[in-house]
């Protein structure tokens, strides 16, 4: 016997009200997936080839995520043994070989099903932006041996090049703006601009050159010195400048040369050594870089004597001969008759400013007098003391209070900070648990990973999924309702 009408209305609005929530059901269970269940990790790796040493950076981000920020985080650091790649001139193929035990340890890491898909890079700085002023041919030859080594190996290599300064300066600004979220920020469950958020500037010191980039409070009058950037939706005019051959081991190179040129005996009083030290150098490497200018007088072939006499006072003149205060016309000049804008906000110092200032104790950003008498204390200190007190340091150990001088002279004198903006100045190696400097930001341009606009998606499939959610749950309230009408009036009959 077949079912009367009101029966198959009956069980019709009940098939539609079971249809409605269990597409309500699964909806919810596929937003629950998205959310609960772990989203696959990408990674990508970033070589810095800095003067003095490189170091190689692993990088992790959610999969499901790759347009979005505030989601990548840093998961190995390793520093390659030995000098840069710039060192290996003479037998290319080293610089190549150099790379390969951090290399390793990144693909220990890195799932081996994810070698393939992990972009690499290898980014060049000053080191050998000078081997390239002095040879092009042997600097051409390094980063072929290292392009050889890294096509060879399991990964996704997209190349190797010498950045410029001003690239070096703003990918630092990037990055630390990037992982401090003054770029965006995640709230309330959407991405957004910060509207209480204070651009930081970002000081670094390496070896062979310096860096400053910032927003400033005016216009830039200069476009040699502006970098423009949309990320994110948001328009950014910064300041930046690279100073090539004002790097920390340049300096001392420099310095030591401007000695030795004033001395009239193959014997040299250094003002910024300790009292007591005492060492036999050889005058040909002093020479042997592009930053010192050879004199026709000096033999180089001799050896050089340097005593240390630990007087800061002299150090600190020694020190502001290396720069050129003179070509400064206008007021907005930093030195060496380069244009810059009065410095303005927060500024993070990372790189040889983080690492000098650690060894000196100077990180919990005391007040300047406090930071003066400390390093003029230090340099004033005999070296058979300093020896005694440092145990194991000896590699740096002596240049310790040229640098402590030589950042302060920098600062003040070079960068025109003042007594009232040095508060401003924060000293860190590390930001957001990421190490600070170029590499994050690099590979962030280079991955598209920072977009011009503002991400939407996200926003937009979450609010379609819960309408649906909303409108099937609807769905379902009158399809029971309805069925529960039809039975009311069924048992009336």
């Amino acid at each position: 016997m077949g079912l009367s009408r009101k029966e198959r209305v009956f069980v019709a609005l009940l098939g539609i009200a079971a249809a409605s929530g269990l597409t309500m059901l699964l909806l919810i269970l596929v937003k629950a997936t998205n959310v609960f269940l772990p989203a696959d990790t990408k990674f990508g790796i970033v070589f810095d080839a800095g003067s003095s040493h490189t170091s190689l950076f692993v990088y992790q981000w959610p999969a499901n995520k790759e347009k979005d920020t505030g989601v990548v985080s840093q998961t190995l650091a390793c520093q390659i043994e030995g000098p840069g790649i710039s060192s290996y001139a003479s037998d290319p193929t080293q610089a190549g070989e150099s790379l390969k035990s951090c290399l390793e340890e990144a693909l220990a890491l890195i799932p081996q099903t994810q070698h393939q898909e992990t972009p690499t890079f290898l980014g060049a700085t000053a080191g050998m932006r000078l081997l390239s002023q002095k040879n092009s041919s042997q600097a051409r030859d390094i980063l072929a041996a290292v392009s050889l080594t890294l096509n060879k190996s399991p990964v996704d290599f997209w190349g190797a090049e010498i950045l410029a300064g001003q690239d070096e300066g703003a990918f630092g600004w990037i990055t630390i703006n990037y992982v401090l979220g003054m770029l965006l920020k995640y709230s309330s469950g959407q991405w957004i601009l910060p509207e209480d958020r204070m651009l930081v500037g970002a000081l670094d010191l390496g070896g062979a050159s310096t860096q400053i980039s910032f927003v400033p409070q005016g216009p830039i009058l200069n476009q040699s010195n502006q970098v423009t950037f949309r990320l994110y939706g948001a328009n950014y005019s910064v300041y930046t400048h690279s100073y090539l051959c004002f790097g920390r081991d340049q300096v001392l190179i420099r310095l030591l040369a401007e000695l030795a040129q004033n001395s009239s005996e193959p014997r040299v009083q250094h003002p910024c050594y300790h009292s007591g030290y005492q060492a036999t150098l050889s005058l040909a490497p002093v020479y042997e870089s592009p930053c010192v200018h050879t004199t026709d007088s000096l033999n180089l072939t001799q050896n050089l004597t340097v005593e240390g006499t630990g007087n800061p006072r002299d150090c600190v003149a020694a020190l502001r001969n290396l720069f050129n205060s003179s070509s400064c016309k206008d007021q907005d000049c930093a030195f060496n008759g380069v244009y810059q804008p009065p410095v303005y906000g927060q500024f993070y110092a990372f790189s040889n400013f983080y690492y000098t200032f650690h060894f000196l104790n100077l990180t919990s950003r005391q007040p300047l007098n406090i930071v003066n008498d400390t390093i003029w204390k230090f340099c004033q200190t005999p070296w058979e003391l300093v020896e005694t007190s440092y145990p194991g340091q000896e590699r740096w150990l002596r240049d310790y209070c040229a640098s402590g001088l030589y950042i302060l002279v920098l600062l003040l004198e070079g960068y025109k900070f003042s007594e009232e903006t040095w508060p401003n100045i924060q000293f860190q190696k590390q930001a957001g648990g990421m190490d600070i400097g170029w590499t994050l930001g690099y590979m962030l341009n280079l991955t598209g990973m920072i977009p011009a606009e503002a991400p939407t998606q996200w926003r937009a499939q979450s609010y379609s999924i819960w309408t649906a959610g909303v409108v099937f749950a609807v769905l379902t309230l009158v399809a029971i309702l309805g069925a529960a009408a039809v039975q009311l009036f069924w048992t009336q009959d």
